[in-house]
C-alpha cells in the first residue's frame, strides 16, 4: 500500500510540477513525535506518567455534559446522599447494561490500565534514559499505583471483568477471559504492593499530589481489608494492620474542614487525592486532559450547590434523613457536613470557583488519614486482636471532632471496656457514615458487608421513611451491570452480572 501512495506521489509530482520525484522528497519526518521517537528523556518518560494521571479527570472532573459527569455512580446507591430529582443509581430502576455513564466509566478506567499497561511496558524497555536517582522506580510505582487503583474500582463496581496486565498490542488480546472471585481485586493488592517498594516517601512542593509510598500502602491496606471481608481472611486483616503501620508522618488535622476546603489541600491527613486546576481557556465541557489543552482540570462539585446553578443534570446532591438521624445534634461535624437545609456543604463552604464558574478547583479527596484509622480499627477487630486498641482507634476520631469546639464533649469517646464484637463492628460502620459522609465511600463498604453479612440491604436499609421510592434487589443490584458494549467486543465474557 504505502509503495502505490509513493507511485502516486511521484506521479502527481510530475505532471503538476515538472520534476523528478525521489524518495527524499516524500519521506518527510512526521510533524508531532511519535512512539518510535518518543521516550528518549527523562523528560518524556514524566510526561507518560502524567499522562496516566489524566485519565482520572474523567472520574472526578464536569466533562462534556449532561450524562457524562460520573460523581451519581459511586455517591448515589449508598445511604447518606440522596437527590432532588430521579437518578437510576439511586433508585436502582432502569439500571441496565446500556446505562451510557456506567459505559464512560467502565471504559475510562480500562483507558488507564491501557495507558499504565504502556508506561510500564517502555520502562522495562528502557536502556541508558534515566540518570536521575530513583526516578525510574518513582514513575514505575506511579503507573502500579494508577492501575491498581483502577482495578480496585472495576472490582467494587462490576465484579468480574478481566484483569488487563500487559500492553493490548494484537487483536486476539481484545477478548480475554472474565476473572472471578476476587482476582481483580487480587491484582490490585500486588500493583500496591509493588508500588509501596518503589514510590519515594514524600514529594518535593512542586510534585505534592503525586502518589508516595503513603498512598500505596494506605490503599494496599484498604483493599486487604476489602478482600479480607470478602474471604472472611484473617490473613489479609493482618497484612492490612501491617501495611497501615507504615504510614509515616502523617496525622489527623485539627480543624476537620481543611480536609475538603481548596486553600488547604494536599495537607497532613491526605494520601490521595484529584489534583483539580484551571486553565486559561477554562471550558468545563472541553476534553480535561492533554487532548484538549485549552480543557480544565478543575473539579466539579455542582451537585451539591443550591439552586441547581451549577448543575446541568438537573439533580442536587442533599443528605438523607438518615445521615442526619447518625449524628448527635451536638457533633460539631455535623454542621461541617450539611446544613438545616439538607444541603451537603462539606465541599462548598470553603471553595473556588474555576475561571468559568462553572467549575471548582477544589480537589475532591480520596484517601484520608480518617478513612485509615477507621479501617485500622476493623481490621483489629476482625483479625482478633486488641478490642481496646480498635476502640482507641475509633475514639480518635471522635477526640477530633469535638475538639473543634471549646471544652467540647461531643462525640464522646466510646467505653474501651466493650469486648462485644458484635457492638464494636457496629459502632466502626456507624464512625464511618459519619465522617466519611458524601465523600463517596460509603456505597463500597455497604455492598462488602453485605456479602459478609454484617449487614443486609434492603429498601427499607436505605429509605427507613419512604421504602417504596426504592427498587433495589440483592444480589443483582450489588454490582453494576457489565455494560452491552463491552459484552458486544468481548465473547469471552460469559453472561452479565446476576440479574441483568
Amino acid at each position: 500500500m504505502f509503495t502505490k501512495i509513493k507511485i502516486g506521489v511521484c506521479l502527481l509530482a510530475t505532471l503538476f510540477l515538472g520534476i523528478t520525484c525521489s524518495e527524499k522528497l516524500i519521506d518527510i519526518p512526521p510533524v508531532n513525535p511519535t512512539e518510535q521517537d518518543y521516550f528518549k528523556t527523562e523528560a518524556e518518560f514524566t510526561r507518560g506518567v502524567f499522562g496516566v494521571y489524566a485519565r482520572l479527570s474523567d472520574l472526578y472532573n464536569f466533562n462534556g455534559g449532561t450524562g457524562n459527569v460520573l460523581y451519581p455512580i459511586s455517591f448515589l446507591p449508598g445511604d447518606d446522599v440522596t437527590v432532588t430529582g430521579q437518578n437510576p443509581f439511586e433508585h436502582f430502576s432502569q439500571l441496565d447494561p446500556t446505562n451510557g455513564r456506567s459505559d464512560r466509566y467502565f471504559n475510562r478506567l480500562y483507558q488507564l490500565i491501557g495507558r499504565a499497561n504502556t508506561l510500564l511496558q517502555k520502562l522495562s524497555e528502557e536502556s541508558g534514559v534515566y540518570s536521575t536517582a530513583g526516578l525510574k522506580d518513582s514513575h514505575k510505582g506511579e503507573a502500579l499505583f494508577l492501575r491498581g487503583f483502577a482495578f480496585y474500582s472495576l472490582w467494587n463496581s462490576y465484579g468480574k471483568p478481566p484483569v488487563v496486565t500487559e500492553r493490548i498490542t494484537t487483536t486476539a488480546q481484545l477478548t480475554q477471559p472474565e476473572s472471578k472471585g476476587t482476582e481483580l481485586l487480587d491484582q490490585a493488592i500486588k500493583d500496591f504492593t509493588d508500588a509501596s517498594g518503589l514510590l519515594p516517601a514524600s514529594r518535593s512542593a512542586g510534585d505534592r499530589g503525586r502518589v508516595t509510598k503513603n498512598s500505596a500502602n494506605g490503599f494496599l491496606g484498604k483493599a486487604l481489608v476489602f478482600r479480607g471481608t470478602e474471604k472472611k481472611a484473617v490473613a489479609d486483616f493482618t497484612a492490612a494492620i501491617q501495611a497501615f503501620n507504615k504510614i509515616t508522618s502523617v496525622s489527623l488535622i485539627t480543624n476537620f474542614t481543611d480536609n475538603f476546603a481548596f486553600d488547604t489541600e494536599n495537607n497532613n491527613e491526605s494520601l490521595f487525592e484529584f489534583q483539580a486546576s484551571t486553565s486559561a481557556g477554562d471550558n468545563v465541557w472541553l476534553p480535561n486532559e492533554f487532548d484538549g489543552a485549552i480543557g480544565t482540570m478543575s473539579s466539579f462539585w455542582g451537585f451539591f450547590y443550591k439552586g441547581n446553578n451549577h448543575n446541568n443534570d438537573n439533580i442536587n446532591f442533599i443528605a438523607t434523613t438518615k445521615l442526619i438521624n447518625a449524628f448527635d445534634p451536638k457533633d460539631p461535624r455535623l454542621a461541617l457536613t450539611l446544613d438545616t437545609a439538607k444541603t451537603l456543604v462539606k465541599y462548598i463552604q470553603r471553595d473556588k470557583n474555576s475561571n468559568s464558574g462553572v467549575g471548582s478547583i477544589n480537589n475532591p479527596r480520596i484517601l484520608r488519614y480518617a478513612d485509615v484509622l477507621l479501617l485500622k480499627a476493623e481490621a483489629t477487630l476482625q483479625s482478633g486482636g486488641s478490642t481496646s486498641d480498635a476502640i482507641d482507634l475509633l475514639n480518635q476520631i471522635r477526640a477530633r471532632a469535638r475538639a473543634m469546639v471549646a471544652g467540647g464533649t461531643v462525640p464522646a469517646n466510646f467505653s474501651t471496656t466493650q469486648t462485644d464484637k458484635a457492638i464494636i463492628l457496629q459502632w466502626i460502620m456507624d464512625e464511618r457514615f459519619r465522617e466519611l459522609a458524601a465523600e463517596g465511600q460509603r456505597w463500597f463498604d455497604l455492598t462488602r458487608w453485605h456479602r459478609a453479612g454484617y449487614i443486609t440491604l434492603t429498601n427499607t436499609f436505605f429509605d427507613p421513611t419512604n421504602a417504596t421510592a426504592m427498587n433495589f434487589s440483592a444480589p443483582k443490584h450489588l454490582l453494576l451491570p457489565i455494560p452491552l458494549s463491552e459484552m458486544d467486543r468481548n465473547r469471552n465474557i460469559v453472561g452479565n452480572n446476576p440479574g441483568y
